[in-house]
């Protein structure tokens, strides 16, 4: 068989094979995508943003968005998903963490509160208010996947004679109470978020109070 490097043979003018990018190349182009997905919801809100719009900001097609997410609402849920595993992977590391559990809680309520107050999460809540198949989608990704965890969490401590509480869930819910308040709604309807100081203040105050309604031993 002659080899393809025989000068007597033409050059080889075969143009490369289309198709699917590697790996890397789709995860940095849908990264991309879903900047700017974010930045035109952000922008022009839930009722604003385009298959085009967001397809001219990122520089990509609309076939590739079409082919990739389906349409507008899949593109929603992958921004969705995306927000939801950068906050599953800060709570687990902030919940594996070898420190004391009011430490460990102070750093999840800090957490928790710069994300709900953070652009991001803003844009979709708000964008989740107009449309009842990304609202549970974000129920779905939100309290379904991350309120678990801490349960566990809190389970945990129950176990190990830190705290006092019977169920888990009861125990997460007064912890997302105390933490977030009305300071999530506020911000959606306009207030500007709270600083890095206001939110380690408010983290703070909550899981204090927190610890003293579910201590195993009060006193201490």
């Amino acid at each position: 068989m002659a080899s393809t490097s025989d000068p007597s043979l033409p050059p080889d003018t075969t143009p490369p094979r289309r198709g699917r990018p590697p790996a890397g190349a789709r995860d940095a182009r849908e990264a991309a995508i879903l900047d700017a997905a974010l930045q035109e919801l952000i922008e022009y809100g839930y009722e604003g943003v385009t298959m085009l719009g967001v397809a001219r900001r990122a520089s990509a097609s609309k076939q590739t968005l079409y082919a990739w997410f389906g349409d507008r609402d899949g593109l929603f849920a992958a921004l969705i998903a995306r927000n939801a595993d950068a906050s599953a992977t800060q709570v687990s590391r902030a919940l594996e963490s070898a420190a004391d559990p009011s430490e460990v809680l102070r750093q999840y309520a800090r957490g928790l509160l710069t994300l709900l107050t953070g652009p991001a999460s803003v844009a979709l809540n708000r964008a989740a208010m107009t449309s009842a198949p990304l609202a549970a989608r974000l129920l779905h990704e939100g309290r379904h996947r991350i309120g678990p965890l801490v349960e566990r969490y809190l389970a945990d401590l129950a176990d190990a004679g830190v705290l006092d509480v019977d169920d888990p869930e009861t125990a997460f819910e007064l912890l997302y109470g105390l933490v977030v308040q009305d300071t999530q709604i506020r911000v959606l309807l306009g207030e500007d978020p709270p600083d890095a100081a206001d939110v380690a203040a408010r983290a703070d105050r909550a899981v204090a109070r927190f610890m003293q309604l579910t201590a195993a031993n009060p006193g201490r």
